[in-house]
């Protein structure tokens, strides 16, 4: 079972992510857009586990607060576009207390460097080879994280179905 622990967000953020996607396709960007119900902030992503339970009971023994969240830019890397989330220390300290429980436990996550992004568009070109002009602003409403999903993610017909198995609420 392929999984990942994950922050999602109410329908006013999506509903402002979606625009913000409108707005690269109005400047010439082309390419596999995030669909809107997939639309979220990873913290850890696990992959393959046997056993999603496990990972809850995991999840349960670090205390999670609500934390704001500012949507900071637009950023393109490599083959993506992403809206880049501001630099959150409450965010990143939890991010890696939750990565170090993981980790004591015995649960296998990708050790990247925590980066907090929303992808928007993966495999991104542009009509006529350059974007015509990137929205400066992203006009995104700050919002807060409320909780965390642990998330289930499977190929579907129309690309990748994500859903969630539980959570944990803030306190």
């Amino acid at each position: 079972m392929r999984l990942f622990i994950a922050i999602k967000f109410n329908a006013q953020v999506i509903n402002d992510l979606v625009k913000l996607q409108a707005e690269l396709k109005d400047c010439g960007a082309e390419g596999n857009f995030t669909r809107p119900e997939n639309l979220h902030l990873t913290l850890a992503f696990i992959g393959e586990y046997g056993n999603p339970y496990d990972v809850l009971e995991v999840m349960e023994t670090v205390p999670f607060k609500p934390i704001p969240l500012r949507f900071e830019c637009l950023q393109h890397f490599r083959d993506m576009y992403f809206a880049r989330i501001e630099h959150t220390p409450e965010l990143e300290s939890y991010v890696r207390r939750l990565r170090r429980v993981l980790s004591e436990n015995g649960i296998p996550f990708d050790r990247k460097k925590f980066s907090p992004h929303i992808t928007l568009i993966r495999k991104v070109s542009f009509r006529d080879g350059i974007l015509e002009k990137v929205p400066e602003n992203i006009n995104v409403k700050e919002t807060v994280a409320a909780a965390v999903s642990l998330m289930h993610s499977e190929r579907g017909k129309r690309g990748m179905i994500y859903t969630e198995i539980g959570g944990i609420d803030g306190d």
